[in-house]
């Protein structure tokens, strides 16, 4: 019963089929493209095309025609010099997570940037080094440069330095990394960072942090550790730090322990407290220029052997091509390094984007830092992307347009030919400190795994999975696990889903599952099936299993026994031991009738009975003769619901038609309803349709095949509701309201439409 005060409303129209519709109304005729048109279309230029396109690779032009000097300026420029200060910081901090020496990092905090200003479409990251794509170039410059021992046999490394072998490397790979990132960009191909889950990214950031933790443990704690790369190195590196910590330097282990405690109480002032604060406490830059000036007031280098960055180069190095030797060797894992320098950038990106109401385009993303990562890598820099916190500090700091980045750049820069010198004295362990207290934010997603239990366990297993394999096995065959495993758990989801046996929820056009609730009916002899994925070769024979479970019975197995009682009924009318009478077959036979199996033409089992030998056609549910004993089929009707079903592919158009006819010949009707049309389409396309299977099979909703199926057996509605009174259970339907006795007299009454050309017609109660 329908709950006082609540709102109905009454539809009436005709019955449809897909069939029926169709001829009631008329579709309009569109024209699909071919690949051909769509080659001709990409190619085809005029004048607004160009224009656009122009507009598309130079996105500066476009929002510096309504920068708006007078409210932003200002901004930028407070936002300019804020990240400046991190920049340089950050440049040197994640320096030492490549291998490289630290003022190369400043060179990676500078090139890019200036490349991004004109070509990126974010106003507000923070273009630079990135701690897990640092991380990743630091694996590859000790593989090839070790620490100890001579480093690769690799053409060009004669006569260079250590460190120049290895700032050889890392632009050598970025340039690879920035080559195939254009790549992408060229091929519009930046839906790929959609395969990258945000559990899964999640579960690697957070496996990086740890790896980045464990690598500047050796500065914090002022010791020599040797750079390890390649499956289970943190364990190694671990294992020889344990070996050595009684011989950490007491000094390094101070100052590291005062800054991180001190950075950490002031993050968290500014996080309490960021909406009182017009900008945020640059912390790290104040205990950076404390720490300078401790060190080289006290001489911390002579006296207590802290390591300390040393000697800063002034100004930019001449441009050095890339090494051939070098992009063969690590061709492999710059691609894992492109997607992930992209993602997260682009991840950024995105939500400042929703924030500030602008659009940002994915294939120019990927043009942009191709470019920058080519650009930069000429002049000795090493992967840029986006750093979070440096994105944040921008950001919140009133950034308005890229003016910020690229005064971010000029203060790096001034850095870099005037005052570098005053770095010198400062301890690298106060940037592993730095570096490690900003982990905070990538170790803490380890409190997203009891949420992700509770909602969602697939994805839980693969943020699982992906840290694990990311912390033992490394960060690039990490990536590439942790993908596998996102796309079996997707793979998995469509090949097994959730198929479920629906009922009418009484009172109402609405089918559900009928585990789930009380009051529904199911017509008698119907049954009603719902696959909610698409079928494919995969899961074909999954979605058949299922539906003979649902059926109880196997079509298949049943045609052949028929056909078998047929052709054994047919050899004892020929001998004369049947007898076709008005009452049925007679047994003229004064003996038992032996059950001889004839096993010659099986194939001939599979095909439709054929009755054309036989006085009358045979009832398989009453009491056949010769002992003959056949599985009786209670159902005489199956509805399938096709709404979730997006695609089909050839193998499932195979198997689906095989499966129907199984049914048909049984004498099962069949019913597909809310058929997408261009599945429809290609069934069409692919020959689906035959003397067995018939198009009149499909129709338009789900009620529409049942109030067709019960006006087609009238008998079995009646049967199942004989205890319904005249003038009781109105019912009333979305789409298909009808005012009358429940479902079992639908068959008395004649559907009518006044809505031809209008839209439905809608009653209020």
């Amino acid at each position: 019963m329908m709950r006082p005060g609540t709102k109905q409303y009454v539809v009436a129209r005709p019955l449809y089929s897909e069939e029926s519709f169709s001829e009631e109304h008329e579709k309009v005729y569109r024209h699909r493209k071919t690949i051909t048109d769509h080659i001709r279309q990409y190619f085809r230029c005029n004048t607004k095309r160009a224009k656009t396109a122009a507009l598309s690779l130079l996105p500066v032009i476009g929002w510096m025609k309504i920068y708006r000097i007078n409210e932003w300026l200002l901004s930028d420029i407070v936002s300019g010099v804020s990240t400046g200060l991190v920049a340089v910081l950050q440049g040197l901090a994640y320096c030492l997570l490549a291998s490289l020496p630290p003022w190369y990092g400043l060179f990676t905090a500078f090139f890019p940037v200036v490349t991004y200003f004109f070509l990126g479409t974010s106003r507000h990251i923070s273009v630079g080094p990135f701690p897990v794509l640092c991380l990743m170039i630091g694996s590859i410059v000790t593989r090839l440069v070790p620490d100890e021992g001579s480093p690769a046999n690799i053409t060009g490394f004669e006569n260079l330095t250590r460190d120049e072998q290895r700032v050889l490397v890392a632009s050598s790979v970025t340039f690879t990394v920035g080559v195939m990132q254009l790549a992408m960009g060229i091929l519009q191909v930046g839906f790929v960072v959609m395969y990258l889950s945000d559990t899964l990214v999640s579960g690697f950031t957070t496996a990086a942090a740890i790896h980045i933790l464990v690598s500047q443990l050796k500065f914090v704690l002022g010791l020599t550790v040797p750079g390890i790369s390649g499956p289970l190195a943190i364990i190694y590196t671990l294992e020889i730090i344990f070996n050595k910590i009684t011989s950490s330097n007491v000094c390094d282990v101070v100052i590291s322990l005062v800054i991180m405690v001190v950075v950490f109480i002031v993050k968290e002032l500014n996080d309490r407290f960021k909406s009182k604060l017009p900008v945020p406490i640059p912390v790290e830059v104040i205990m950076t220029v404390i720490a300078c000036g401790v060190s080289y007031a006290f001489d911390f280098k002579t006296r207590y052997g802290i390591d300390v960055v040393g000697h800063i180069p002034k100004g930019y190095e001449p441009p050095v091509a890339p090494n051939l030797p070098i992009l063969q060797e690590t061709a492999v894992e710059a691609f894992p390094m492109a997607i992930v320098g992209f993602a997260v950038a682009f991840s950024v990106a995105k939500v400042y984007s929703i924030k500030h109401d602008y659009t940002i385009d994915g294939n120019q993303e990927l043009i942009a830092f191709g470019v920058s990562n080519i650009f930069g890598a000429s002049f000795r820099s090493f992967v840029a992307s986006t750093a979070l916190s440096r994105s944040a500090v921008q950001e919140s700091t009133g950034g308005k347009t890229q003016v910020a980045g690229l005064l971010s750049a000029l203060i790096v820069m001034i850095v870099t030919l005037a005052i570098g010198f005053l770095l010198d004295p400062l301890p690298k362990s106060v940037l592993g400190a730095v570096v490690i207290i900003n982990l905070k934010g990538m170790i803490m997603q380890a409190r997203e795994i009891p949420y992700l239990w509770k909602r969602d366990k697939p994805d839980c297993a693969v943020w699982c999975v992906t840290c694990l394999a990311s912390i033992l096995l490394g960060l690039d065959l990490g990536l590439a696990v942790g993908l596998g495993v996102e796309l079996i758990c997707v793979v998995l989801r469509v090949q097994f889903p959730r198929c479920s046996v629906l009922a009418n929820i009484k009172g109402t056009d609405i089918y559900k599952d009928r585990k789930d609730y009380v009051h529904i009916y199911e017509p008698e002899g119907v049954k009603i099936f719902r696959i909610p994925s698409p079928i494919f070769f995969a899961n074909m024979d999954f979605f058949r299993n299922k539906l003979i479970e649902a059926l109880g019975f196997i079509p298949l197995r049943v045609l052949r026994k028929r056909n078998k009682a047929l052709r054994k009924i047919k050899k004892l009318l020929k001998k004369g031991d049947l007898q076709w009478t008005s009452k049925g077959f007679l047994n003229t036979s004064c003996g038992t009738i032996n059950d001889s199996e004839d096993e010659s033409n099986v194939e001939d089992l599979d095909q439709p009975t054929d009755f054309n030998d036989l006085p009358a056609c045979i009832d398989w549910d009453a009491e056949l003769p010769a002992n003959i004993i056949i599985p009786r089929i209670e159902i005489h009707s199956l509805v399938l619901d096709f709404a979730a079903v997006s695609f089909l592919d050839i193998s499932a158009v195979n198997g689906l038609k095989t499966l129907l006819k199984e049914l048909i010949r049984v004498e099962v009707e069949v019913y597909i309803v809310a058929c997408d049309p261009y599945v429809l389409e290609k069934l069409h396309h692919c020959c689906f349709f035959d003397d067995e299977v018939h198009p009149s099979m499909f129709f338009l909703t789900l009620h529409d095949a049942v109030l067709h199926i019960l006006e087609k057996h009238p008998a079995h509605a009646e049967k199942e509701h004989n205890y319904e009174k005249s003038g009781q259970g109105r019912a009333v339907f979305t789409d298909c309201s009808l005012h009358l006795p429940v479902l079992p007299h639908l068959s008395r009454f004649r559907l009518t439409s006044d809505f031809n050309h209008r839209p439905y017609r809608i009653k209020m109660f």
